[in-house]
């Protein structure tokens, strides 16, 4: 899987041999509208107009502004999104993020990444 760096924010982001993209937040991030657009900029830059399942660790998010959940919002490149978290605030930041946006794709919080995996890959 190819996993660089994110210019512009404090992420990673790579296209596993599964087909999953994997965008994996720095600890304690706190995402703002700009590193949110940046990062959908590169998932559709990656994607190349592919439409492709996406897990997103999140664990130890900070918060997620606003903007960022508009940004979140906005159909983009993922065909459907996993969040994965690891501690009961992610759960709460997740369900926030769940439960005021509107998401263009099926999405869903999980604390296991196997479990995450398989819900993406529809098995």
């Amino acid at each position: 899987m190819t996993d660089p760096r994110v210019t512009g924010i404090d992420a990673t982001l790579g296209l596993g041999d599964d087909g999953i993209l994997r965008l994996r937040w720095a600890r304690g991030i706190a995402i703002t509208e700009e590193a949110a657009q940046t990062a959908m900029d590169k998932v559709n830059e990656l994607c190349a107009g592919i439409r492709r399942p996406m897990l997103v660790d999140m664990a130890t998010t900070a918060s997620v502004s606003r903007g960022a959940r508009a940004v979140f919002g906005k159909p983009c490149s993922a065909s459907k999104i996993a969040l994965l978290g690891a501690s009961p605030v992610d759960r709460v930041i997740a369900n926030f993020v769940l439960g005021i946006s509107h998401l263009p794709c099926p999405t869903r919080f999980f604390t296991s990444e196997p479990e995450a995996t398989q819900w993406l890959s529809g098995d």
